[in-house]
């Protein structure tokens, strides 16, 4: 383990174990720490995903360290160029993220589930942003969850506090999955299995283009892609080609691009 968390990897899949007990909560340190080890998995093409989970059952992440923001760690600490918890303002990522929940996100670290690209959930966990009950903002809340959750929820979540459960989490479709807690950690192997198996090119260029078309209207976005870079590298790509032949072929198709 080293600054609060540990990586470990399987094939093209690392896991970023947050582990700082008693509430995984993140100082400034674990955040840049966590940056670093995200731009290693980023720059190394046989990195196809990257899960991101708690020890233990208990939290996922209770977010900010308030131990540390009581030592005088303040709202304008250096988090690293990902931003708070390593990824969630990583410029240009194409490596997907998986949040594997497996346990209470609070705060920052409902933050940075909502950041991630695919939520699984552990029957158990729980979501949920205090900040206003404390006297200060759930900023990156304020603005993710109302994009996620029908307005009149995430204002209601925003303004009381309140917490979501999984299951109701998935009913909003916040969440991919909902899992019991023994097997969350295969579940999320297994949607990163499912992404692996989909085209490198491909997978970089939906996230790329997911982020170029936040906002635009979408017969606007449309007629944009032919512009974006790596649309035209993976439409045009070998595997490409490859995707439609194999598929022809009853076979798996083997892809060359990475």
């Amino acid at each position: 383990m080293s600054d609060g968390f540990r990586v470990e990897r399987a094939g093209a899949v690392v896991t970023i174990i947050i582990d700082r007990p008693k509430a995984n909560a993140i100082d400034a340190t674990t955040s840049r720490a966590m940056g670093s080890a995200f731009a290693q998995a980023e720059a190394d093409p046989d990195v196809r995903v990257v899960i991101v989970t708690g020890a233990g059952d208990r939290f996922f992440s209770a977010g900010w360290d308030l131990g540390a923001a009581g030592g005088g760690e303040g709202f304008d600490s250096d988090y690293g160029p990902g931003g708070f918890g390593g990824f969630p303002d990583f410029p240009d990522r194409t490596t997907p993220v998986i949040a594997a929940v497996n346990g209470m996100a609070v705060g920052g670290g409902f933050e940075i589930a909502m950041a991630a690209d695919l939520i699984v959930a552990a029957d158990h966990a729980q979501f949920f942003l205090p900040e206003a009950g404390l006297g200060i903002l759930p900023d990156a809340g304020s603005v993710r969850l109302p994009a996620l959750l029908p307005p009149h929820i995430a204002r209601e979540m925003l303004l009381t506090g309140r917490r979501m459960s999984a299951d109701e989490a998935a009913r909003w479709g916040l969440v991919n999955a909902v899992v019991a807690g023994i097997d969350l950690r295969e579940a999320a192997a297994a949607l990163a299995g499912r992404v692996v198996a989909s085209a490198p090119l491909s997978v970089a260029a939906i996230l790329d283009i997911g982020r170029r078309c936040a906002g635009i209207e979408p017969v606007a976005a449309m007629r944009s892609l032919a512009q974006v870079d790596s649309y035209r590298l993976a439409i045009d790509s070998a595997d490409a080609v490859e995707g439609t032949r194999a598929f022809a072929e009853k076979r798996p198709p083997v892809w060359r691009h990475h």
